[in-house]
């Protein structure tokens, strides 16, 4: 009568929850949602267990759509805090490199614009020679 108690859920090593945060808070910076994931992940960062627990309770519609490990191991991962904080870190991180590098392209097509207006401007307009 005495069985073994039996773990079915999957293991996490520390480089497989490092990799999920890093896909993750990518997935969310390269789209530009950091600002509302950011927000998101605080506002619920008390609720973590719960909100891990919750997860679990989804999984077989979320199978549907998802991978079942991968979600899983992400379940487990949102149950301790660290690894939220850590999400959370690494998405104002990646939004921060993103963002500046976005705003260098912009720097860079506003000087081009301004110098393509000026040079239309000057060949339209141009000074008279005088003789």
């Amino acid at each position: 009568m005495n069985k073994e108690f039996q773990e079915i859920r999957p293991q996490t090593s520390e480089s497989d929850i490092n990799d999920m945060i890093e896909k993750v808070s990518r997935f969310i910076a390269e789209r530009h949602l950091a600002p509302a994931g950011i927000l998101f992940l605080e506002s619920v960062r008390p609720l973590h267990g719960i909100g891990s627990q919750a997860m679990f309770f989804i999984l077989p519609f979320a199978e549907i759509i998802f991978d079942s490990k991968k979600y899983q191991q992400f379940a487990i991962m949102m149950e301790n805090e660290e690894n939220l904080k850590k999400l959370i870190n690494r998405i104002d991180e990646l939004d921060e490199e993103l963002s500046r590098d976005r705003r260098k392209e912009a720097r860079i097509k506003n000087k081009r614009r301004k110098a393509q207006i000026k040079a239309f401007f000057t060949r339209i307009i141009k000074p008279k020679k005088a003789e």
